[in-house]
């Protein structure tokens, strides 16, 4: 089939398997991406490395398709189980018991100094854009 559509032969082998597990759904988008505990994740791993097909897997559990249940042995395997764990998302927040760098004198001058200029350069525009709108 790949070789007649002129595709590659990963695609049509995902969406084949896909399309075993959910039939005409398998075309349908959904409109949240869901998030599975660590627990699920779990035990849905062990079971494939206890020998149980993917594909019966992800049918079972409802997963949107069999290469999530790869992507988490992938993990799995190179992590171990606290690779499944969720990850924060997101910056990290600031330490809020770093210590603060205290700025020297000279530092603040300086800031102050490019603050005034950027500010005197601003006002000499807007005063010269007043000029220009005079007759």
């Amino acid at each position: 089939m790949a070789r007649l559509l002129g595709v590659a032969l990963w695609p049509v082998k995902q969406l084949y398997e896909r399309w075993r597990i959910w039939g005409r759904g398998a075309l349908v988008s959904r409109p949240t991406k869901r998030s599975y505990s660590f627990e699920f994740k779990l035990a849905v791993v062990e079971r494939f490395l206890a020998g149980e097909p993917v594909t019966v897997l992800a049918a079972e559990h409802e997963l949107s398709s069999p290469e999530l249940v790869r992507a988490w042995v992938r993990t799995y395997r190179r992590e171990g189980a606290e690779g499944l764990r969720p990850k924060p998302k997101g910056r990290p927040r600031k330490d809020p018991d770093a210590p603060v760098r205290p700025t020297s004198e000279l530092e603040q001058l300086r800031r102050e100094n490019e603050r005034l200029r950027a500010e005197n350069a601003y006002l000499g525009k807007v005063r010269a854009l007043r000029d220009q709108q005079r007759p």
